[in-house]
């Protein structure tokens, strides 16, 4: 895995990355332009002049500014592929995509698997005819570029989790994936009748695996609430949190004080909070972590996790501090199992998105690309959707006007672009810059592309690779493909097809966890109290113990390279095993589980080693047993059971007391590193 960091926060005007993700282009790095624009608003969003009749638009996107188009606007759309930016030079705006994998080897499917390193380079493709504006007939004849293609045709990148499972490791977990199947009445239905013929080192228990996949790791808490429930009543509980009941860590979320801040509190407050080192958006990231150890609304927690790598805007960017919270509450948390049509209606009119994705500086004479693309390679139909360059424009043109003002969005009819636009199968005469018009015109494009055929799929495919395998089946993508169009979108009658199907109960131990996926299900599993210990010292600290504690389980993520909203770039985490294949990030993990095992991190309580087991047993192949079935939930091979047993260099008839001999907390620690745990 590459290592993952943050890149040092920009202020002021060097809010210019682009959105490009060009191979050896730092992410969120200020791009150059060629000279400067008289046009440039500044830095928080406050208008800049308006847009003069008859401008010709400059194109600001994967290479920065371009030339201006050489037709006129006014009443004629201009030509979006005539230009000959980066003609002979470049083939996309990824010019490069890298799969990189490293020596480290897990347990998947019950196999070993190593991935090696794999470069895949830029295919050439095809010269083609300049489109008009729709880009529909030809114009002056000139070649476009490869990504004014279909990126399905002209294959210069990949989708993301793709990529990676491009590699010889990809191919040998979809050997090992389950091929088909069919939905059931409901999930204990599907549970009772599926027969799991993956290999895998898991237990064929269908609460543990609905516990592993529904949740960031099964207690004993999680398995007693399915035994008294049954497998439906605890689905259908955990498809409505709002009448579960906050744990004891989310009331202590209080301890956060800037949790609490509005957006406008945050703006005005911004100079006291940075000299108290107050920073919202970490304080932010510590809360979802506290919130994905210990609150029962563990579905619901998985499914903000999702779709922060799906529609993601990283916590870190030049107004992050200020509006990521919001974004967080206002367009992730109100919506992950609500509507996705209205999600993104809601984060294209949230301020975070806007600056994130530079909308704010996007009007008719300069128009910003990033935000048009990413909603759709990202945010909908996906790299293989079937969208052009030209819908790209035509997009970006739709979406001028909306900005950032005062620390709330606001639309900007003189700098909305008026004119008929066509994108993918959907057109509007966009033929009136009054505000209320000219936003119906972008919602409703919002709205045709959220529910479009391909956001179907696409939605699908990453909810089933979530839920299911790397390399899910095909069957199961289509069915709930066909779930979210019936449904408009809807996310929970997704989730229940999803549940209700074979392929969901047939693929256990088909995924594994990635770092913070691993170091939350060891909290969970320890059974942490988020109380701080006995002997724990919190000197002349203004923080609590519990936002201390917080703080550094999120530093330990950061140098994990995982952690919520961590991603720099708009594409988020990959959520496969070979883009997390690292040996060191791995061994780090392990590391840590030995730092809670020792009850080092005295801000929160934690059960000694030789106490996890009550009334141990008195041999140690027998402890052996007795810890795995209170830390993974089950027994390991006797294969597994023999390595553990040979860290401490004992036998299994050897006799121990309840230090397994002063050595506990090894042997712990190696059943936290056994493929049992690191698989859900």
């Amino acid at each position: 895995m590459a290592d993952q960091h943050v890149p040092p926060r920009r202020t002021g005007d060097d809010r210019g990355w682009d959105g490009s993700r060009h191979a050896g282009t730092a992410p969120h790095q200020p791009q150059p332009y060629p000279g400067p624009h008289p046009h440039q608003p500044d830095p928080a969003g406050h208008p800049g002049q308006p847009v003069p009749a008859g401008a010709r638009p400059q194109w600001i996107g994967p290479d920065g500014y371009g030339a201006p188009s050489a037709a006129p606007v006014g009443g004629v759309l201009p030509d979006l592929d005539g230009d000959d930016e980066g003609r002979g030079r470049r083939t996309g705006r990824r010019g490069a995509l890298a799969a990189v994998g490293g020596a480290a080897a897990v347990f998947a499917g019950g196999a070993a698997l190593a991935m090696s390193p794999q470069l895949r380079g830029l295919l050439p493709g095809q010269a083609t005819q300049a489109g008009d504006a729709t880009g529909v007939t030809t114009t002056d004849g000139t070649p476009a570029r490869p990504s004014g293609q279909r990126p399905s045709t002209v294959r210069t990148y990949t989708e993301q989790n793709e990529s990676y499972m491009g590699s010889r490791a990809g191919a040998a977990l979809k050997r090992n994936a389950p091929k088909g199947g069919r939905v059931h009445s409901g999930p204990a239905a599907a549970a009772a009748d599926t027969k799991v013929t993956v290999k895998t080192v898991l237990a064929k228990d269908p609460a543990l695996h609905l516990a592993r996949r529904l949740t960031f790791g099964p207690t004993s808490a999680v398995l007693a609430q399915i035994k008294e429930r049954g497998i439906d009543g605890w689905v259908r509980w955990q498809l409505e949190p709002e009448k579960i009941a906050p744990s004891k860590a989310e009331l202590k979320l209080a301890e956060l004080p800037t949790l609490s801040l509005s957006t406008q509190q945050l703006r005005e407050q911004r100079d006291q909070l940075n000299e108290r080192g107050a920073q919202p958006e970490r304080e932010m990231v510590d809360a979802t972590i506290a919130r994905q150890i210990w609150s029962d609304r563990q579905l619901f927690e998985v499914m903000v996790d999702f779709w922060n790598d799906f529609l993601h805007v990283a916590a870190e960017f030049d107004g992050g501090e200020v509006y990521r919270n919001s974004f967080d509450q206002d367009v992730i948390r109100k919506h992950a199992l609500g509507s996705y049509p209205e999600m993104l209606l809601a984060a294209n009119k949230h301020p975070a998105l806007l600056l994130y994705l530079n909308q704010v500086d996007s009007r008719a004479d300069a128009v910003n690309e990033n935000l048009a693309r990413e909603n759709l390679e990202l945010y909908s139909v996906g790299v293989d959707g079937g969208y052009t360059e030209a819908d790209v424009r035509q997009a970006a043109l739709l979406q001028t006007g909306r900005g950032v003002q005062d620390g709330r969005y606001v639309f900007r009819p003189e700098r909305h672009y008026v004119g008929k636009v066509k994108i993918l199968d959907f057109t509007h005469a966009n033929n009136s810059a009054d505000p209320k018009k000219a936003e119906a015109a972008i919602d409703a494009y919002l709205a045709h592309i959220a529910l479009h055929p391909s956001t179907a799929k696409y939605v699908a495919q990453n909810l089933a690779v979530r839920f299911v395998s790397d390399t899910p089946p095909k069957s199961l993508v289509d069915r709930l493909a066909k779930t979210y169009s019936a449904n408009k979108g809807r996310i929970k009658p997704v989730l229940l097809t999803l549940f209700s199907s074979s392929e969901f109960w047939a693929g256990v131990g088909q995924k594994v966890r990635r770092p913070l996926e691993y170091l939350v299900a060891t909290y969970r599993t320890l059974g942490v109290s988020p109380e701080a210990a006995a002997n724990h010292d919190n000197g002349d600290n203004q923080r609590t113990p519990f936002a201390r504690g917080l703080r550094q389980i999120h530093d330990k993520l950061r140098e994990l390279g995982h952690y919520p909203m961590g991603q720099p770039t708009p594409d988020g985490y990959p959520d496969v095993y070979v883009a997390w294949t690292s040996a060191g990030t791995m061994v780090n993990g392990w590391n840590e589980a030995h730092e809670l095992l020792a009850a080092y991190r005295t801000a929160f309580t934690f059960t000694r080693a030789e106490k996890l087991v009550a009334d141990p047993p008195a041999t140690a192949g027998a402890y052996v047993d007795a810890l795995a079935r209170r830390l993974v939930r089950q027994k390991l091979t006797d294969k597994e059971r023999a390595l553990v047993l040979g860290v401490v260099g004992v036998s299994a008839g050897t006799r121990v007391d309840a230090t397994f001999n002063g050595a506990v907390t090894a042997v712990a620690r190696a059943i936290l590193a056994s493929p049992q745990h690191h698989l859900r």
